[in-house]
């Protein structure tokens, strides 16, 4: 995929418009405009299919192309493997990743050199590379490119790790090369006045895997949406993701795989738990199983857990086949509150309903810390969701 400004679909119109009367707005995740011009994208409103899940006036200094401040998000790599940097225009950057949206489009101008990240062909990482990502204030706009690379049958694992405060706008591309296995974790630890906005695109080519997790519980309003394109045969992903919004809280992710290769496979399953006044989650699943992706097998699902009143899930699965030989293909996805059999089953054994509520809520939630792998990562957000549970009363 070229990294150049791509026509929009309707003459006249602008990549991501939706606008009444003057054409048919662009419901396809497939479809939507792409460009590394911030001047081809109009500034959100709100009204677009790709935005009207999300406050948008809480992320306009996000939609300025204009220099990122001095200090604001500082980028650093630990663990087996340096990172090196890529300026525009410098392979692999730009491989994979094209913009969808305003903000990635401007990280893409105002980021001059990405932070580039590369696993060595046949090497097998014992331990993670860890990218930390600090933000320096919240009045301060920060922008990034993040390039992962995994070389041919190669195996690791890299944890972006966020935290402080800032207003963020970061692009986040992966190149899974044959035969390769990586595991990609992001987490979100914001500040409470943090504000981050990312785009994480994806491909993995022939018998490769690509395992990406999406861990949110800090910021105030935080959108992560991973793309992931199965483009050789055989390969595989696996999209997980987990949040837990507490009172103002915003957490989104919309996450679009495509299978373009023949016998592959995704599974894709996010859970979330919010609790608070206006604690808010949005999570819009887009599958798209290409003419060419005979034998596919995919599933995506999405679980919600409201704990109290005044919190709010929106759950949007959406699946398109295009062609009538695969293994097979579906979706799910359900909200609601506790389980009251599981908490009679507890309370019937002797045990307090408050302790048997923080037992449903760890139970829920565990699912996805454990397809993490690292133990270390796994008890700092098993003690995270607890830290959660403490701050209200869930009765």
């Amino acid at each position: 995929m070229s990294p150049t400004t791509e026509a929009p679909t309707v003459p006249g119109a602008k990549g991501h418009t939706d606008g009444a009367g003057a054409f048919v707005p662009v419901q396809t995740r497939s479809e939507r405009f792409r460009s590394t011009d911030p001047a081809a994208f109009e500034a959100p409103t709100g009204r677009e299919v790709n935005w009207k899940h999300t406050p948008v006036q809480r992320l306009q200094r996000l939609f300025a192309d204009a220099p990122g401040d001095a200090g604001a998000v500082s980028l650093s790599v630990t663990g087996p493997v340096a990172g090196a940097g890529l300026a525009v225009g410098q392979a692999p950057r730009g491989e994979v990743f094209v913009p969808e949206d305003l903000p990635a489009a401007v990280a893409w101008t105002r980021s001059a050199e990405a932070l580039y990240v590369s696993i060595p062909a046949e090497a097998e990482l014992d331990e993670p590379v860890v990218i930390e990502a600090t933000g320096g204030g919240a009045d301060l706009v920060g922008h990034s490119h993040v390039v992962v690379e995994a070389s041919r049958h190669s195996r690791a694992t890299v944890v972006l790790r966020h935290a402080g405060s800032a207003q963020f706008a970061q692009n986040v591309e992966i190149i899974v090369r044959e035969g390769a296995h990586l595991e990609l974790v992001t987490v979100q630890r914001w500040d409470d006045d943090a504000v981050h906005a990312a785009s994480h695109q994806a491909r993995v080519e022939r018998d490769a895997s690509l395992r990406h997790v999406v861990v949110s519980f800090g910021g105030g309003v935080v959108r992560v949406n991973p793309s992931v394109e199965l483009a050789g045969t055989g390969s595989r992903a696996e999209l997980y993701g987990l949040s837990y919004s507490d009172s103002g809280q915003h957490l989104e992710s919309q996450v679009y795989l495509h299978h373009k290769g023949a016998e592959t496979s995704g599974d894709v399953l996010y859970k979330s738990a919010l609790q608070g006044a206006a604690a808010r989650t949005v999570w819009i699943g887009d599958v798209l199983i290409g003419p060419d992706a005979v034998a596919t097998d995919s599933y995506e699902a999405n679980r919600n857990l409201v704990l109290t009143e005044g919190a709010r899930a929106e759950s949007i699965p959406n699946l398109e086949i295009e062609t009538g030989d695969i293994r097979g293909a579906g979706h799910a996805s359900a909200t609601g509150r506790f389980d009251d059999e599981q908490l009679f089953y507890l309370q019937a054994r002797g045990i307090p309903e408050a302790e048997a509520r923080r037992l449903v809520v760890l139970g829920f939630l565990a699912e996805i810390v454990q397809k993490i792998g690292v133990p270390d990562l796994e008890a700092e957000l098993f003690a995270a969701i607890e830290e959660e549970l403490a701050k209200e009363d869930l009765a």
